[in-house]
Parts: C-alpha cells; sequence; structure tokens
C-alpha cells in the first residue's frame, strides 16, 4: 500500500521497519480520501499525530503522546491476540480482563478500574475513528488495517468528553486513498493459530473511493479438563482455549469538490471463544508464586458449561466535514450496538468442600457458576465541531457533543433467578479550545469543556425487591498548557488540566441479593511537565515527562471479599511519576527503542476500610474492628509501579532494493502490581516479562514479507489477576505460540 508505505521511512533500507513505541503514525483528520505523505527526510520521519483533533507535529504538541506505528502493532498481534496485547508496550499503558477476550480495562499512569461488570465505567477512554466506545464490549473490537495509534496520557476532558481523567488510546483506521491499493497477510502457529488479514481500496469514479477490510483469527481448543470429581466425568481432552473472532469494516469516502467530504464506515464483529479460566488455588497462603495446582494447559471443572462466550457488535458512523474557507465545520454521527453473553466455573475447581468427595485441586469452599449478557447495548454519539484553518498565529476550535447510551444485563448465578437491569445514560457537553503563539517559540493553548451527566438504573428482574436509582452531575473541565521550542531540535511544555468521570451506579450485587450501590463524580487535577527532542542529527528522538496528580472520589470497585461484593466506594487519592520512551537509528540498517514508565500511586482516604479476601489469603493491612482492611495508604489496584519496553530491529540488505533479511525483537515487563485495593502476600505480581520474536524476508520491492515469529517467546507463566471470594483462585497470560506468517502488499 504506498500510503501505509510512506508511514514509516526511516531509511531505503528499512521501509517496513518493526520500530518502536515513537515511530511515524499518519492519523487523518479530513473524512476526505487520503493523499500521499510527504516525501521522507533524512533520519527519523516526523511523527503526525491528532491529539487535539487536527494534524500536528507529535513533538510539539503540549501532551505526553506515545505512538505505535503499524508494523510494530502487526508484530505484537501476530500471534492472535486481542487488544489486552497493547500493556505495557506502551510507557504507562497497561490493560487486563477477566472477561476473556470481552470487555478489557485499560490503566493509564495507574489509574483505572478494576470492576469486571459489563456496565463498568473506566477512566480510560478508547476512540475508534473519531468515535468513543464507552461500553467495555465496544472496547474489545479486534484491531485490523490499523493506520494509527495514539496513546495520550494525562486528563484529556476538552476535546474528548467525560470519562477521560486517565487518558485515551485512539485507533485511526486506514482509509479510501486515491489509488488502488491493498494488502493480505497471513498466520499459522502452534495449537492450530491462524489469522487473515486483508484489506483493498481505491477510487470508484473520480470523486468516491471505497476500502474493505476483512479479519479472521482462530485457535484450536488445546487446554484438558482433568476431571470433575463429583459426577465421575471421565477427563476431556482439548476442552478449553480455542476462539474464532471475525470482523470486517467498509468504508465509502466521498468528495464532491473542495468544500463538501464525507467518510461512512460500517464495522461488524462476531467472537465465539472460550471465555477467561480461571485456576482454583494455585496460590499457596503466603506466596503470590504459581504452585503445582498450576497446569498451564490442564483445569478441573465441574461447572461453566463449556466456559463459552458468544458476542456480537457492529456499528456505524458518517463523518461529514464542511470547508467555508478559513474554517471547517465537521459533524461525527455514530451507532454502535452489541449483544452476547459469557458463561465461567468462578471457583476454578471441582466440587466443594462440604460435599461427600470433597473439592480438587485444593479447598473450595462452595461452587460458584455465573452467566453474564448483554442483552441489548445501543450507543448513538453525535459531535459537531467547528475550526479555523490553522493559518495563523491564533487558531481555536469549539463544538457540541451528544451521547445516549441504554444498556441491558442479566446476571445468572445459577443458584437462584437470574436478575436483569438496565442502565440508561444520556450526557451533552459544549468545548472550546484555542491556541496562541505569543512569539516565535512560545505558544500558549487552553480549553474548557462543560457536561452534563445522566444515569438512571432499574431492576427489571431481582431476587430481592430494589428500588430505582438515578445519579447526575454537571461538571466543567479544562485545561492550559505553555510549550517553547527552546532549539530546533528542543521543545519544553507544562501542562495543568483537571478531568472528570462521571457518577457511576453499580447494580450487580442485585444478583447475589443485594443492592445497587452508587460513586460521586471523580475529579483529577493534574500537573506535568516534558521535553520533546530529535537529536544527533535526527537519528534520535528522546521525549520525557514527570507528572504529579491530585484525585478526590476516585471511584474504586471493592471486589470480592468473603461476601462476593462488588460495591462502588469514592476514596481520594493522589500519585507522581514519569514516562520516557526513545528511538534511535543506530544505522542505515540497526534501528533501536525503548520505553519505561514509573507510577507512584497511593489511596489517601483516611480510615476507608474495604473485606478482604474470603479465600484464605494473608492480608497484610491493618484490620479494623469490623474485621476490614484499612487501604489508606496503599498502591491503587492494577497500577504496576514499573512498565518498561525495548525493542530492536536489525536488517541486511539481499539482492535489489527494498530486500533484505531483518531480526526484529520486542521485550516488555512491569514491576510489583497490587492487584486489589487491600494489600496481602498472595495477590500481587512482580517482574513480569514478555518478549517476541521475528525473523523475516522482505522482497519484491518491499511488497512481501515471509517470516518465523514468536509471541511469549519464554513461555512466561505471568499472573494477570485473581478471584478473592472463594479460594486462591488466579488466571494467566496467553501461552507461547510460535509459527510462520506471509504478507503481501500491492
Amino acid at each position: 500500500m504506498a500510503k501505509n508505505q510512506s508511514l514509516i521511512r526511516i531509511s531505503s533500507q528499512i521501509a517496513a521497519a518493526l520500530s518502536g513505541a515513537s515511530a511515524l503514525a499518519l492519523a487523518a483528520a479530513s473524512p476526505a480520501l487520503a493523499q500521499d505523505a510527504p516525501a521522507a527526510r533524512d533520519g527519523l520521519d516526523e511523527i503526525t499525530v491528532t491529539a487535539q483533533r487536527r494534524e500536528e507535529n507529535q513533538q510539539e504538541v503540549p501532551i505526553s503522546v506515545t505512538t505505535m506505528p503499524e508494523e510494530r502493532l502487526a508484530a505484537i498481534l501476530a500471534g492472535a491476540e486481542d487488544i489486552r496485547a497493547l500493556a505495557t508496550r506502551v510507557p504507562g499503558l497497561y490493560a487486563e480482563s477477566s472477561n476473556g477476550r470481552i470487555a478489557p480495562r485499560f490503566y493509564i499512569r495507574g489509574l483505572g478500574n478494576t470492576d469486571f461488570d459489563l456496565a463498568a465505567s473506566q477512566p480510560v477512554s478508547i476512540i475508534m475513528d473519531d468515535v468513543v466506545m464507552e461500553n467495555v464490549t465496544l472496547k474489545s473490537f479486534p484491531l485490523f488495517d490499523i493506520a494509527a495509534v495514539e496513546v495520550l496520557r494525562g486528563p484529556q476532558g476538552t476535546l474528548f468528553g467525560r470519562n477521560t481523567p486517565a487518558g485515551i488510546v485512539k485507533f485511526d483506521t486506514a482509509k479510501p486513498t486515491e489509488e488502488t491499493e491493498g494488502y493480505l497477510s497471513g498466520v499459522y502457529g502452534r495449537l492450530g493459530t491462524a489469522k487473515v488479514e486483508g484489506a483493498v481500496g481505491g477510487p470508484l469514479t473520480d470523486d468516491l473511493g471505497y476500502r474493505v477490510s476483512v479479519l479472521y483469527q482462530s485457535r484450536n481448543k488445546w487446554i484438558d479438563n482433568g476431571g470433575v470429581i463429583q459426577n465421575g466425568n471421565d477427563a476431556r481432552e482439548d476442552a478449553y482455549g480455542d476462539f474464532e473472532d471475525v470482523a470486517g469494516r467498509i468504508q465509502l469516502a466521498w468528495t464532491p469538490g473542495e468544500v463538501l467530504s464525507t467518510l461512512l464506515n460500517f464495522h461488524v464483529r462476531d467472537l465465539d471463544a472460550t471465555s477467561e479460566l480461571f485456576r482454583a488455588n494455585i496460590f499457596t497462603a503466603g506466596s503470590n508464586d504459581l504452585n503445582g495446582n498450576f497446569d498451564r494447559g490442564t483445569v478441573w471443572y465441574d461447572g461453566g458449561a463449556g466456559n463459552r462466550q458468544h458476542y456480537t457488535t457492529y456499528g456505524g458512523s458518517a463523518n461529514i466535514a464542511l470547508d467555508f474557507g478559513g474554517a471547517v465545520l465537521t459533524s461525527i454521527t455514530a451507532y454502535e450496538t452489541a449483544n452476547g453473553s459469557g458463561r465461567g466455573d468462578i471457583d476454578g475447581g471441582s466440587g466443594a468442600g462440604f460435599l461427600p468427595n470433597g473439592s480438587f485441586p485444593g479447598f473450595i469452599p462452595f461452587p460458584s457458576d455465573t452467566l453474564d449478557s448483554v442483552d441489548d447495548l445501543d450507543q448513538f454519539t453525535q459531535e459537531v465541531r467547528l475550526a479555523s484553518d490553522y493559518d495563523g498565529a491564533f487558531n481555536w476550535q469549539t463544538g457540541f457533543f451528544y451521547f445516549d447510551s441504554d444498556l441491558t444485563i442479566t446476571t445468572n448465578p445459577f443458584f437462584v433467578a437470574p436478575s436483569t437491569v438496565r442502565h440508561d445514560n444520556q450526557s451533552w457537553a459544549v468545548f472550546a479550545q484555542g491556541s496562541l503563539d505569543l512569539t516565535d517559540r512560545i505558544t500558549f493553548t487552553g480549553g474548557v469543556r462543560y457536561t452534563e451527566d445522566d444515569k438512571d438504573f432499574t431492576a427489571i428482574a431481582s431476587p430481592v425487591p430494589v428500588a430505582d436509582v438515578s445519579v447526575s452531575d454537571e461538571k466543567i473541565s479544562w485545561d492550559a498548557a505553555l510549550t517553547l521550542k527552546a532549539t530546533d531540535g528542543i521543545n519544553l511544555y507544562a501542562r495543568v488540566a483537571r478531568g472528570f468521570r462521571a457518577p457511576t451506579i453499580q447494580g450487580r450485587d442485585v444478583a447475589f441479593f443485594g443492592q445497587p450501590t452508587t460513586a460521586t463524580s471523580e475529579t483529577i487535577q493534574s500537573y506535568e511537565a516534558g521535553v520533546k527532542t530529535e537529536l544527533f542529527d535526527n537519528r534520535m528522538r528522546f521525549n520525557a515527562t514527570a507528572f504529579y496528580y491530585d484525585a478526590n472520589d476516585l471511584q474504586f470497585s471493592a471486589i470480592g471479599g468473603l461476601g462476593n461484593f462488588n460495591q462502588l466506594v469514592n476514596a481520594d487519592g493522589e500519585a507522581w511519576g514519569f514516562e520516557a520512551d526513545m528511538e534511535w537509528l543506530v544505522s542505515e540498517n540497526f534501528l533501536l527503542t525503548g520505553g519505561v514508565s514509573y507510577n507512584d500511586t497511593e489511596i489517601t482516604e483516611p480510615g476507608l476500610a474495604v473485606a478482604p479476601c474470603g479465600g484464605g489469603c494473608t492480608v497484610t493491612d491493618p484490620i479494623d474492628g469490623l474485621g476490614n482492611a484499612i487501604i489508606d495508604g496503599n498502591p491503587f489496584p492494577q497500577a504496576p509501579k514499573w512498565t518498561w519496553n525495548v525493542t530492536a530491529r536489525v536488517s541486511m540488505p539481499v539482492g535489489g532494493a527494498g530486500n533484505e533479511m531483518y531480526l526484529f525483537t520486542d521485550w516488555a515487563g512491569q514491576g510489583k502490581t497490587n492487584l486489589f485495593l487491600y494489600e496481602s502476600a498472595e495477590f500481587f505480581t512482580s517482574g513480569n516479562v514478555e518478549g517476541g520474536a521475528r525473523l523475516g524476508y522482505l522482497f519484491n520491492d518491499g511488497k512481501v514479507d515471509v517470516a518465523l515469529f514468536a509471541r511469549n517467546i519464554l513461555d512466561a507463566e505471568n499472573v494477570k489477576g485473581a478471584i478473592d471470594f472463594n479460594n486462591l483462585t488466579g488466571f494467566v497470560n496467553e501461552p507461547r505460540i510460535w509459527g510462520v506468517s506471509a504478507s503481501l502488499k500491492f
């Protein structure tokens, strides 16, 4: 693809470089037909981002933003991984899920939400083609034919709306182009892992273009059920671990003249997979090390009905821009819908301690088997934005945003009648942002947004009487930044921002004889300062940011405990740290990248106590008179203290122009990460590391790529999360996948 090849031009010898987190990612701000990128410069290419809803040089934007290039994204997704593979691959970004390939949870600078409920709110927004994917099921839409990935750290509430106090992960797909182009790639690997991805696009007429993109990825069942002790069923081989994920996207771009441009987008996904596999008693009391009960290839289940999940999502958007000469009016109308269900053996084992045959592996107090389903999800968004043409010293944009979501969820714990609840959410906002060049080297940027948000909760069916609940709030979010161009290769910036997350209702406890809980709005006051540099004749790019934020009424989820709770609590907190990333073109055939982040998070709510584990863990927090753990001073849950990533690519020219042998490797890890609000000797991780490698041959002027690859090459067994209400249960990362891949660009 001519356009995709222009995204990263490090040198003529590494046109298809699998580069690191700061390589060029092109993000189109207009829905018009994509144009050819500017000619390459010496050394590293300029990175264009749309962090402020317009195309800008990443080095000049007063925001901590990191991009991920197309080819590096393809490398980390080569083993048919889902969106969680981005975790730790960008400084400060983490992701995990206890719902398998559905409902990922994201964290930036240590701030996220561990709530596993399908109605959960998160402080990290996922933006796909300028449309917010608010519900957790929408956030899991698979990544394919992606042109740009941007991770924006810190509050982004001025231009991107509510629920962004932690930051944004922004994806832009490849758009229709003026020339016919496309690609086709295929992967086959261990455990029957298969992946086919492709796209084709170009002009239909002089002013109408199209792009069709498809993805198919799957894996065979490879995890055995070791047998269940209560009913004498025989062990079953290859019972779990499979998935089949199919998705497609059609885009039409119409540009009848210089005034009007329109981009229509329709996308669909169908997922049939094994849901998350919980593993009973894989920790020994007093230790967070995996014990002899853990076997990556075996579980012992007597419930869950196969731990199946099946979801279907589809949606569409219309992005229309009118250029009035001096100002552009943009309208983005979008609709998303989803439905599906997932079931799991939550206790992670077989039997129970009170039954005649006991339980295995280890002591399980009682069986737990739950099905959760999104019966119906409908999301409608409308944004209208008017922006200047950015030709003068003062530039501006202003707009209106409307959000409407209806969500119906059913939870069936099987020991009582299922409950069905409905969540309704309406929100609207007006916003404005401007930037002023105070001098040739100093620019001021500021913005403000006013938001109103209303939520309603209704229990349609429940085992106990439940009253309707409503919450609402109105907030002003804002940001201000100064950028100083110290030299031609060094930019300094400072930014202060205030963001918020709207009030929330948690209704899952209704299914377990409880009542819904609420949390008031979460507000963040953030301060950061950074440096962005291009060094050594543009052969090295180094960016670093230090930050501090003070948070009021953080919306934490008190999950688990002996009562199997899932309740909202508000708590104050604070955090400080830094992130840095580097890209170094050591030679024309050697590219080295790296990134690191440090997050020191702390709950600062005096006397706040939550129920500790109910499964025999060793709580290290003080215990109050009610037996609850006092969590004041603890880190935020699922907030890695450190994350780091390193990539290297070495190539050797072979034959004609564009032909080369190359070796690419990438590694990432995280430091100590507490899994719950309370601290214990068992429920934390430390030193998780994963790596990958790719050995390939590029030929036919770089259009054909044939390679051997491996993901999680050391087959590291890293704990990703835990279940604490029943026993010492956990779940782990993906296994090692190796195989072959081939791709063709045309």
